[in-house]
């Protein structure tokens, strides 16, 4: 199971191995807010803030709170074949680890195609999950599961998004701060059929699109050159045609009447 959870208030507790969820583990990635979670049975406590995990057997019984306005995801999946690897004591850790942003990562991919897979895709995109939840209680990633390829290549994509303007932004980069090697990003980003740097290329015409069609204010070509990491105007302006067709002053005078104002 996927589920977000939002809670205005919230405190109770799990009945354990006699619940309707035995035997399965929870993994709850925390974006706002805190969950306490204690065990009345030995007193043990884990208390997990935002931008923290926590993965745990649905073993003993536990009692829980919630901070107001607190959100989560979680995730359900079969103890079967994660429980020996946690115990009874669960298992806290940072969300932004590489391996905990490729688990998001691939999680939010299954929720988009979900209602689309076949009952063998299902099963797919589940053990590809539990693979993924091993790796976040190892810290280790398997570089030669292909079914990882999906979740590594939408990582690194949210990823470029949110460094676009960064100067230093590369598949080495990229590759370091996931956690994998540079052939093993490549070998992600080629089942979509899209390099690193032609998925970077893109991202990056495409927010500089946006800039010339807004109203106003607009950046002349050598400052979006500059600005989104282009050698200089003249390699700026032939990215841009052959992504679009047009320059970019022939695309600023083809949506508005001002459109020659803009500096070369």
């Amino acid at each position: 199971m996927i589920a977000d959870l939002y809670g205005e208030s919230l405190a109770g507790g799990t009945r354990g191995s006699s619940h309707h969820l035995d035997d399965t583990v929870l993994v709850h990635v925390m974006r706002r807010g805190r969950w306490r979670f204690v065990r009345p049975r030995d007193g043990g406590e884990a208390s997990v803030p935002a931008g923290q995990f926590i993965v745990r057997h649905n073993g003993p019984p536990v009692r829980f709170e919630m901070e107001p306005r607190t959100t989560a995801s979680v995730l359900i999946l079969p103890a079967s074949l994660l429980g020996p690897r946690i115990g009874d004591r669960p298992v806290v850790g940072p969300a932004d680890s590489a391996e905990a942003r490729l688990l998001t990562a691939y999680t939010k991919v299954v929720e988009s195609t979900l209602d689309d897979l076949t009952p063998a895709g299902a099963q797919a995109a589940r053990n590809c999950l539990v693979e993924l939840v091993k790796g976040v209680l190892t810290r280790g990633f398997d570089d030669k599961e292909p079914r990882l390829a999906p979740a590594l290549a939408q990582a690194a994509k949210e990823l470029v998004d949110s460094r676009l303007a960064d100067p230093d932004l590369s598949p080495s980069a990229l590759a370091r701060e996931l956690n994998v090697s540079v052939r093993t990003l490549h070998r992600a980003f080629a089942a979509a059929d899209e390099t690193v740097s032609a998925y970077v290329r893109r991202r990056r015409l495409e927010h500089a699109r946006l800039e010339l069609a807004s109203p106003g204010g607009r950046p002349s070509v050598s400052e979006l050159a500059a600005h989104w990491r282009f050698a200089d105007s003249s390699h700026f302006i032939r990215a841009f045609k052959k992504q679009y067709g047009q320059t970019p002053t022939q695309f600023v005078r083809s949506n508005t009447r001002d459109g020659a104002r803009l500096e070369r």
